[in-house]
Formats: structure tokens, sequence, C-alpha cells
């Protein structure tokens, strides 16, 4: 792979079809010669340098800018919009930056000039003087956002079948990091990022952690046991009744297993209260439309499924995997989700629970409102999966 392509680049067909919103915008923008709707779309998107994956390793805090120049002397510095990256190849990886960051960056040469997605019909060729980078620094003050709660598509990514639906099952987390959710490539967030996570989220270093981990996610048994066995009960008790259980008996039985299990006073009122716990949060959920008014959830194994399609892609960005084993635990993570629940909807009221289990507290907070928010949006806008990927 040639990291610092000549311009004017590869030639694109005509029509060009935009790989996702950023790109449209940058090439319409640029058709009417508009600059400064290309810096506010530059100040909300993630920029990317392309970078030897040996050279990060062994200076991980260090970020190398290198610069191009063609034939008749002209110089300058290029990145790359998250539609417009390469495909994944395992020697080279990407550094995450922003407009910020590159207006704030060493330029030594004044003629020196910027140069976004070089070569594509989404292309952006812009001056670097110091007056220049201090209107760019303006336009990212005045239009940067947080980059999360969007769904986001790759007009080039999976769409349909099984690697879309496995995908899909990640969606919630995509959209709240401002992902494309349909994207198995280069880069999920940024390689030093995704390093990050996975050392301090999950205790991963290295290729085999990232294994063990996927295999305990796919398993179900990465999330506490508790919630599961719950909701077993309240099934259990269901069937037998025909129907849904006084809460109070529902409560009483769970305990009685527990007691019955050995496990300790403290377990005993722990399940008692997580009852009480998934009866409050449900209630909410039906009054924010994540369940239907007799709706319930009956495992939420599909947490640890969901995280898991999430882990794959962390794996491939970090380089840990390759894009045909990513792919592979992907559609696994989707066929287990399809075998323990009956629609979207209902996986995703199971995957939120999960996870506000684990980390909200009945705070109803950052952990509660980013999958409300994801809920809403795979549930109504038109390019979501659910609306074009079949559950079953």
């Amino acid at each position: 792979m040639n990291p610092h392509p000549p311009l004017p680049g590869p030639a694109y067909a005509s029509p060009w079809a935009a790989p996702t919103v950023t790109e449209h915008l940058l090439h319409e923008a640029g058709a009417r010669g508009d600059v400064e709707a290309q810096l506010r779309v530059l100040a909300d998107a993630r920029l990317y340098i392309l970078a030897p994956k040996a050279e990060v390793d062994a200076e991980p805090d260090m970020v190398v800018w290198r610069s191009d120049r063609d034939g008749a002397g002209r110089s300058w510095r290029q990145v790359l919009t998250h539609g417009m990256l390469p495909p994944w190849h395992p020697e080279w990886v990407f550094h995450r930056v922003s407009l910020k960051w590159i207006a704030e960056f060493g330029w030594s040469d004044p003629r020196q000039s910027l140069v976004v997605n070089p070569g594509s019909p989404a292309q952006v060729l812009l001056p670097a003087t110091a007056q220049h980078r201090a209107m760019w620094l303006r336009c990212h003050a005045e239009n940067d956002r947080p980059s999360g709660g969007r769904l986001i598509a790759l007009r080039h990514g999976a769409l349909h079948g099984p690697l879309a639906h496995g995908l899909a099952c990640g969606a919630h987390l995509a959209i709240g990091n401002g992902v494309p959710w349909n994207e198995v490539g280069a880069v999920y967030r940024g390689y030093a990022d995704e390093l990050e996570l996975l050392r301090e989220a999950w205790g991963i270093t290295e290729r085999t952690g990232w294994q063990e981990q996927l295999k305990h996610l796919l398993d179900g048994r990465n999330s506490p046991p508790e919630p599961d066995f719950a909701l077993r009960v309240r099934e259990r008790l269901r069937a037998s009744l025909g129907g849904p259980p006084p809460v109070d008996l529902w409560r009483e039985t769970a305990a009685g297993h527990v007691q019955d299990l050995g496990l300790g006073h403290d377990t005993v009122l722990h399940v008692e209260e997580l009852v009480r716990r998934i009866v409050r949060y449900e209630a909410r959920f039906r009054a924010d439309g994540l369940l239907a008014p007799d709706g319930a959830v009956t495992t939420t194994v599909g947490y640890d499924y969901g995280r898991a399609v999430n882990l794959a892609r962390w794996g491939l960005s970090a380089r840990f995997c390759h894009p045909h084993e990513a792919e592979q635990a992907i559609v696994h993570a989707g066929a287990l989700s399809r075998s323990a629940y009956a629609s979207w909807e209902d996986f995703s009221a199971a995957y939120t629970l999960g996870r506000v289990l684990r980390f909200d507290d009945e705070q109803y907070g950052t952990y509660y409102e980013q999958n409300v928010t994801a809920h809403r949006l795979l549930a109504t806008d038109e390019g979501s999966p659910w609306r074009n990927v079949p559950w079953r």
C-alpha cells in the first residue's frame, strides 16, 4: 500500500455515490465553491492520518504527519474522512484527528496546503496559512459537537444478509460512538483509541486476550449471571401460571431458589432487589417506548452478543485479527441473537436492560439515554437495518 498517493488520485465513476453523508456534503459544497460549508462539515467529522503500524507501536503517543510534494514543487498534507479510508491492511493503521488538531499542528511552510480525500469527488483543498488556520479553529469552535447519537451507514458496507444482521446487533454502540453501523473495515474510531479501550476496559493487550474475551461474550458468560437467573424464574412461573406472575411471587420464588442453592443471605437480598430493579426498569422502558405495554424481557444475553459484535470490530481495528475472523464472529453473534429473541425490538430492550443493570444503577443517565436514543433511531430512521434487514 502506498501511504501517500500523488494527486489527483484514482478515477471515480460518474455519477459518483458518496460513501457517507460526510463525503456527500463535502462534494456538494465543493461543487458550489462554498468553503465555509466544507469547513463546517470537516469540523463535525473524524479525520484520519495513515501511518505504518510499526511506527505507531514504537511511539504510540506521537503522530508523524508527513507532507507530500509533486513535480511542480507544490506541497501538502493529506487526511481522509471515514468513508474514504482504504481497505484494511495489517501493516497500516490510522490516527484519528480533528480539524482543531490540524489547525494547531506545526505548519512550518506557509505555502503548504491541506488536502482532504485527495483525488476524489469529495476532495477539499485548503491553504494552510496562519490566517486560514485561525479560521479553521473558529469554525471548529462554532460547529464542533459530540459525534455520537447518529445512525451512520456506509453505502459500500454490509446492507443485507447475515453479516448485516450481525452488525445491526451491535448498532447501539455504533450509534453511541458515532461510527458506521455496517462496517468491517480499516478503523472503528482509531488505532490508538482501540488499543486504549481494549487495555483499559477489557484488560486486552494482545490477540489471545481478545480471543478469550470474545469467546466469553459469544458464550453469554461475560455479564453477571443473576439477571438471567431472575428472568428464568419469571419465565417458568409464567409458563406454569399461563400469564405474568405477581411481582411478590416472582421475588419470593427467586429468593427461595437462591436459598435452596445455599448461596447465602447477601445473595438472597441481592436477587430480591434485582427483581425490584427489573420491574422498575421495564416500567420505564414501556413509558419510553422500548417495550410494548405488555412487554417484558426474557433474557439479557443479547447484551453480550451486541458487545461481541463491537469487540470483533475493535479487535480488527487494533489489528488483533483479520477481517474474515471478525466477520465470522459478527455473523455468529447475529445468529445467536436471532435464536434468543423474536424481533429487533425484543433484542434492543434486552440489550438495554443488560447494560443498565450493569452500569446505570437506576440513575437513568448516559448509559440509559444512549440506548433510548439508539432504539428510537433504529425504530424510526428510514435507513435503519431494522427496516431493511429481516429479523428472521
